[in-house]
């Protein structure tokens, strides 16, 4: 009996690395979306973060504070491309009626694009490290380097959340404008480009009801340079704007399930 599980078993576990593999290359190879993935957090952080390197302010050095903010960018920016633009033109495509027409799981489908969209955040905040540690002046602990890693994935996947429900709720030629009028906003208001404190006081009263503020306070704590209020509020904010997006997006497809 113990024979059979293990054969049942196995090929799910194949389905979920091969979809998760081909979802990942497919970004790879789509050279305008990893191009402009890596490039713009890597062009904005040599530009406003090494740029900075000799500088300090009340003793925290800018171009590792900048570090924190530029990685939630890129990985943010991957989550909410790479699932909220990307699943609205499979949808639009009808791959997705393909795909459930397909014996494969339902949930390999979704666990391919979180798995590449953290993979992507990984790679974008490696490479944002090793410039920071090579031509930014930054140092950096082991200990550091691995929570940077543990709230990439825990960040991406956030967000990947907030992408899916963006996926269901915006016709596929107008999300990467959508996307944009999102992230970019969300991003500036958040102290993600430039430290917070240097926005005026009525942005920096904003910022708290934003998930991306919230993901690059628990950063900048990595460094030491969070904000005065508690972590614990940090993770509630992010567990619950999570909860919210995956909460609309299953009323949202449940929705969509009936009416087909």
């Amino acid at each position: 009996m113990s024979g059979s599980v293990i054969t049942m078993q196995a090929p799910v576990g194949r389905i979920f690395v091969k979809e998760t593999k081909y979802e990942f290359l497919k970004l790879y190879r789509t050279r305008s979306f990893s191009a402009a993935m890596i490039g713009f957090p890597v062009m904005f952080y040599l530009l406003f973060g090494v740029a900075n390197k000799h500088a300090y302010n009340e003793g925290v050095h800018i171009a590792k504070y900048m570090l924190g903010g530029y990685s939630v960018f890129g990985l943010v920016g991957a989550a909410l491309f790479g699932i909220g633009v990307g699943l609205a033109s499979e949808r639009a495509a009808g791959w997705l009626e393909v795909k459930r027409a397909s014996p494969m799981p339902p949930a390999a489908y979704l666990f391919a694009k979180c798995a590449s969209a953290v993979g992507f955040g990984l790679i974008i905040v490696s490479i944002l490290v090793v410039i920071g540690l090579t031509l930014g002046g930054v140092s950096l602990t082991l200990s550091e380097f691995v929570r940077m890693m543990g709230l990439t994935a825990v960040g991406s996947v956030t967000f990947a959340s907030m992408g899916l429900l963006l996926a269901l709720v915006v016709p596929a030629n107008a999300a990467t404008g959508v996307v944009n009028l999102v992230y970019l906003p969300m991003s500036f208001m958040s102290g993600l480009w430039i430290p917070i404190h240097m926005l005026p006081k009525w942005l920096q009263s904003v910022a708290p009801v934003l998930p991306t503020y919230h993901l690059s306070q628990l950063m900048l704590h990595v460094f030491g340079y969070e904000d005065a209020a508690s972590m614990t509020s940090h993770w509630a904010g992010l567990a619950g704007f999570t909860m919210v997006m995956l909460g609309a997006s299953w009323v949202v497809f449940s929705r969509a399930q009936q009416n087909a």
